[in-house]
């Protein structure tokens, strides 16, 4: 578990892992958008295989006009792009191939040559496989995902990234990777420009859709305010709603394999959606 001084966050690794190196990288990778107008991100004071140091937010209470503020910032987060589908963060070490309890992949430069043919190998079949090995999937199941996930791979859902990712040239979008409730943090200066600040990324490139599906998974004050900001600043693309669900079958798998069977009959209602 972190520690916590007035000011920092001081989370303990393992010197076998990259881990806190990748997690490190992620923040300073997100912060690099901050001066095109990209939400606030937790500063890196130290960091080490062993030790990760970060700065400790000021949190306040939520509200509409924070939310929109936040929405709005993470649309031009998301436009800061990545260099490919599933890309780490730079300065990530190269030995890093994912991140996360779950070893979560990268995807090495050139593996998928469109967000469907990521979404559904590295993300998708890479959690299937760990939930059919370890038998909390049977063959009904397992056939179920395998459905989607061709589906998936085939293109069949692919949609354009935002307006502002578009309009900046790139094909990626630079993700959070992990943006449930917890890392969206309110500022205590309820008039920061950005309304919020994020922590505890699992930073790569990918779908803009993606990290706002994660958003919208458990919840999050304010959260038509978060998404309209994103949408009157970076309009997404049409019918982006009735893909929420099957970006959220990344973090539902996750959750799958991190916490076991209790997940496992909301992943399926989802996915039944899309097979």
């Amino acid at each position: 578990m972190p520690q916590f001084t007035q000011d920092t966050v001081i989370k303990q690794g393992s010197s076998a892992s990259d881990e806190l190196l990748c997690e490190a990288a992620g923040l300073r990778w997100l912060a690099a958008a901050e001066d095109a107008g990209g939400i606030r991100i937790a500063r890196v004071h130290e960091a080490s295989r062993e030790r990760l140091v970060e700065e400790r937010i000021a949190t306040g209470a939520p509200s509409r006009a924070a939310a929109r503020r936040i929405g709005a910032a993470l649309a031009h987060l998301h436009a800061a792009g990545a260099s490919w589908w599933g890309c780490p963060p730079d300065g990530c070490p190269p030995s890093a191939t994912g991140i996360g309890r779950a070893g979560t992949p990268y995807a090495p430069r050139g593996a998928a040559s469109s967000w469907g043919a990521f979404f559904a190998e590295y993300r998708m079949m890479y959690y299937v496989r760990m939930l059919r090995d370890d038998g909390t999937f049977g063959p009904r199941e397992a056939a179920l995902l395998e459905r989607v996930a061709s589906r998936v791979a085939a293109g069949d859902f692919d949609a354009e990234q935002p307006a502002l990712v578009r309009a900046s040239g790139a094909t990626c979008a630079r993700l959070h990777g992990d943006l449930w409730a917890g890392n969206v943090l309110y500022l205590a200066d309820a008039n920061a420009p950005t309304g919020g600040a994020l922590i505890d990324p699992m930073a790569y490139g990918g779908h803009a859709e993606t990290d706002l599906a994660m958003l919208q998974l458990f919840g999050y004050p304010y959260l038509e305010d978060v998404l309209a900001g994103y949408d009157e600043t970076s309009p997404l693309a049409p019918g982006w709603r009735e893909r929420v669900g099957l970006h959220q079958l990344a973090p539902l798998l996750l959750h799958c394999v991190l916490f076991g069977s209790g997940y496992v009959p909301e992943t399926l209602d989802t996915a039944r959606q899309y097979r």
